[in-house]
Parts: C-alpha cells; sequence; structure tokens
C-alpha cells in the first residue's frame, strides 16, 4: 500500500491546493496551540476544508481535552479527521463517535521515552490512528508538535509492530531523512510540516522532492 502523504501547517487556500497538486492525500489544519507554527483561525480552517476536494482528508488539530470543546470545534470547521494533540479527558472517545459517527480520530503520541508504548497501547482501541511526534506536553507551555525535531524512531517502529492501528510519523522529517525514517519506522503515513517550508511559507520545490522520496 503507498504510504499515506499528510501536509500540516496549510495556512491558506493556496497552500492547500499547492499541497493537493504535490499529491498530499491529507491537510492538516492547526487550530489554537499553546506553542508551535501553522496556527489559522476556525473561520479559516472551515473555509479550506469546503475547497478541499472529497478524496482529500481534512485534519483538524486541537488541544481541547473535554468533549464538549472538542465537539464545538469539530461544529466550526467541519473536517474529516480530528487530530487530538493532547491527552483527553476518560470517556471523550466515546463521545466523539457517538456524536459524529463518521469522523475519523487521530490520537498525538509525543514520543519522550519507551512510555508512549503503554499510551499507543491504551489509545489504539479507540481511534482509527495513532501520530508520533516529537512534542514535549510536560512543560509549563506544552509542545504539541511543530518543533522541527525528531525523536527516537526505535520507539516509534515499536509502536507500529504493536498497535494494531495505523500509524502516521511526524517529527523533523525532511528529503534528508525521510527514506531512512521509513525504512526504520515502517509507518502507514508520513507527516510533515516545517521540512517543506522556506521562511514559514509551502515551498513548492521542498514539497515536490519531499513526495517524491515517500512515494519511491
Amino acid at each position: 500500500m503507498p504510504l499515506r502523504l499528510k501536509v500540516c501547517c496549510i495556512s491558506s487556500p493556496e497552500e492547500a491546493r499547492l499541497a493537493i497538486a504535490a499529491g498530499a492525500d491529507a491537510l492538516g489544519l492547526v487550530g489554537p496551540m499553546p506553542s508551535g507554527p501553522g496556527v489559522i483561525g476556525d473561520a479559516l480552517s472551515a473555509q479550506i476544508v469546503r475547497l478541499t476536494p472529497p478524496a482529500v482528508a481534512t485534519f483538524l488539530l486541537s488541544n481541547e481535552t473535554r468533549a464538549e470543546a472538542l465537539l464545538a470545534h469539530v461544529r466550526r470547521v467541519h473536517p474529516t479527521t480530528l487530530q487530538l494533540v493532547d491527552a483527553v479527558e476518560p470517556g471523550v472517545y466515546a463521545q466523539l463517535r457517538e456524536a459524529f459517527p463518521a469522523l475519523k480520530l487521530v490520537q498525538v503520541l509525543h514520543v519522550l521515552d519507551g512510555r508512549q508504548l503503554d499510551e499507543a497501547l491504551a489509545s489504539a482501541p479507540h481511534v482509527d490512528a495513532l501520530l508520533l511526534d516529537s512534542g514535549n506536553p510536560t512543560l509549563a507551555v506544552k509542545e504539541l508538535g511543530g518543533t522541527g525535531r525528531v525523536h527516537n524512531w526505535a520507539v516509534s517502529r515499536a509502536i507500529v509492530e504493536q498497535s494494531g492501528v495505523s500509524v502516521f510519523l511526524a517529527g523533523g522529517l525532511n528529503v534528508g531523512n525521510i527514506r531512512r525514517a521509513i525504512d526504520t519506522v515502517n509507518p502507514f503515513g508520513i507527516d510533515v510540516c516545517s521540512g517543506v517550508r522556506t521562511g514559514g511559507k509551502l515551498d513548492a520545490e521542498k514539497l515536490r522532492a519531499f513526495a517524491k522520496l515517500v512515494r519511491q
């Protein structure tokens, strides 16, 4: 099966079109975050969702942890997929499933050490996919993605092998390391933000080169 490519931190309809033209299977739309790049307003996210062809998934990144706030966020943007970038309260998955049966759920795990394997095994039965990133939610100002750092791919590989669900790999990926990352982790999909940008803007040349390596 071909690797899925998710281009994150989409900031405008123009960037969305550029990503789709390069072969992106999914677009990442970043909601309010305590830190990190790519944040856009919900109205703009909703506009990009409306303009995106049905074959391309739209991931809403939300740092909300309570069901009511997450449900409200989904209603404002209407994405195909909700990417939960922080640990959610008990019962949230079930409430999201009940309210939006067609909505895909992706839980982010920030790989700091081997404990994320246990977190992955606990979350996997309740979500459609996991996304492994390099943030740090234990800091006073949480890092919930967009760090541009690589994490321990050995932990990521163990999660891929044991979780039983699709796994996206993120965190510091670029043309220089993407093939090694794929060979090491064997993920279902790749998620990229800073590695295909120049001066914060989506770079068409970098994106095409990155997408070509992902598709090899």
